[in-house]
C-alpha cells in the first residue's frame, strides 16, 4: 500500500494545486518513484489511498494495472487509512510506503531487505529505519532504538535515539485486530506491537529524503540529480 492522502501543508504553495505525491523531484514525481521500488521486486498489486486532491491522483493513474485507489471522503490518517484498505490487500504481510519521501537503495532493494528480514513467527511490524545523521531533510530527536535481536522500542521521552522511522515497512493484518476505520495513526499500532515484543526494525543502507518544504525540494533536486548522474544512486529511487 502507498499512503498518498496527506494534506501536505508544508509544502504550500505547491501543493494548493498539486497532491504532494506527484510532485516532481529531479523529474519524476515522488509516487512514481515509490512505485518503481514496488515494481522493482515484484510486487503486483498495489493500493494507493487518495484524499487532498484525490482526482489528481485518479488521473495520474488512471489506466495502469493492478492498481487500486482507495479514496477517503475524510482524511484516516495512516492507520484509519490502512485499515480501510484491508480488505483489499489480503491476509499475509504487506509493504506499506509513504509517498512523501525519496530513498535510493544501497547494497540491494531496500524492500527486499525488508522481505528477506521479515518473520512471520516473531514479527507484526518491521519498520525501515534511518540513521538520523544521514537523513536528508530531518532535524528532530529520532524514534526508535533497536536491540540486538533487532526488536525496536520508543526513545524515551526525554532523551535522542539515532534512528528514525523512514516511512516504509512491512505489517501483518493480524495488527489491526479491533481496529475500526476511523482516524488513527499507525504509531498506536506500533505501541501496540512494541509492547508484545512484535515491533521490529531494519536500518536502510542506501540515501534517504524526506522533502518537506519548497526549499527542501529544490536543494534535495540538486543532490539527487548530482547522485544520479556520478551512479551513486543504486537501483530504483
Amino acid at each position: 500500500m502507498i499512503l498518498a492522502a496527506g494534506l501536505g501543508l508544508r509544502m504550500r504553495p505547491l501543493t494548493l494545486t498539486l497532491p504532494k505525491p506527484l510532485i516532481s523531484v529531479a523529474g519524476r514525481c515522488m509516487l512514481d518513484r515509490v512505485l518503481d521500488h514496488l515494481d522493482q521486486v515484484g510486487v503486483a498489486d498495489k493500493v494507493v489511498n487518495a484524499h487532498w486532491l484525490g482526482e489528481a491522483i485518479h488521473r495520474h493513474l488512471a489506466g495502469r494495472p493492478g492498481i487500486a485507489i482507495s479514496d477517503e471522503a475524510v482524511l484516516l490518517e495512516t492507520g484509519g487509512g490502512v485499515a480501510q484498505a484491508l480488505p483489499q490487500l489480503g491476509e499475509a504481510a504487506f509493504y506499506v510506503c509513504n509517498a512523501d519521501i525519496v530513498w535510493q537503495n544501497g547494497s540491494e532493494p531496500a524492500l527486499a531487505r525488508l522481505a528477506a528480514a521479515w518473520d512471520d513467527q516473531r514479527m507484526d511490524a518491521l519498520l525501515l529505519l534511518q540513521s538520523t545523521a544521514t537523513a536528508f531533510g530531518y532535524a528532530g530527536s529520532g524514534d526508535f532504538l533497536l536491540d540486538a535481536d533487532g526488536r525496536a522500542r520508543r526513545r524515551p521521552a526525554a532523551g535522542v535515539s539515532p534512528l528514525l522511522f523512514a516511512g516504509v515497512q512491512i505489517l501483518h493484518p493480524r495488527l489491526f485486530a479491533g481496529c475500526t476505520v476511523t482516524p488513527f495513526s499507525l504509531n498506536r499500532l506500533y505501541d501496540r506491537a512494541a509492547a508484545a515484543g512484535r515491533l521490529c526494525g531494519l536500518v536502510h543502507d542506501g540515501a534517504w529524503y524526506h522533502i518537506g518544504t519548497p526549499a527542501a525540494l529544490a536543494e534535495a533536486e540538486k543532490i539527487i540529480s548530482l547522485a544520479t548522474r556520478d551512479g551513486g544512486g543504486r537501483g530504483s529511487g
